[in-house]
């Protein structure tokens, strides 16, 4: 059975740097053959403010936003976030479709691709934080980008070479820790 991982751009802003960052990191997972990649945009879910009645724990979803968002995060068997730091802390289009599901995150690895002008590693800490709520496990390693060093002019990415070592790093303990998590999921490793 094919390994799945998501790769979730985090940010909605109008001229994000999340979405140079998502492609990069989505077209160096492409050319690895250990897993199935595939970039999810929360652009394409238009999810409002926590709208649902019941608590995500009880998995009673009843908004077609929230079905469609529980169906694509239950594809998945582990998922790496690419996210900015707004205000030290991960931003709330992200953190808002976190909130939305319980389930459909639980048993599955999670890796971090953040970034920010200090290469969002307090938006990282506060994920990690999260993660463990949703029995994520997420992995050591990950890829934080600085805004002065890895984007020119804070908005035009150009990666340092070294980061495409830290990606791969993480992208290999995502995909390890996901097949390892696979009993608990219910599915065959």
């Amino acid at each position: 059975m094919t390994t799945r991982i998501g790769i979730i751009l985090g940010s909605t802003r109008p001229g994000r740097n999340g979405e140079a960052v998502a492609k990069w990191v989505y077209e160096h997972a492409a050319k690895r053959s250990d897993a199935e990649f595939e970039l999810v945009d929360l652009l394409d879910y238009k999810l409002p403010h926590l709208d649902e009645i019941g608590l995500p724990s009880m998995g009673q979803y009843t908004q077609p936003h929230t079905l469609a968002w529980a169906e694509k995060i239950a594809s998945f068997d582990g998922f790496v976030m690419v996210t900015p730091e707004y205000n030290h802390a991960t931003s709330g289009a992200l953190k808002n479709a976190i909130d939305f599901l319980f389930a459909e995150w639980n048993n599955k690895a999670v890796g971090f691709v953040s970034y920010g002008s200090i290469g969002g590693a307090r938006a990282v800490e506060n994920l990690r934080l999260v993660a463990g709520e949703l029995k994520l496990a997420d992995v050591r390693s990950q890829v934080m980008l600085s805004l002065f060093h890895d984007f020119e002019n804070f908005s035009t990415f150009k990666p340092g070479e070294h980061q495409a070592d830290a990606l791969h790093t993480t992208l290999d303990q995502v995909v390890e820790w996901s097949r390892a998590l696979a009993p608990l999921r219910g599915k065959a490793a």
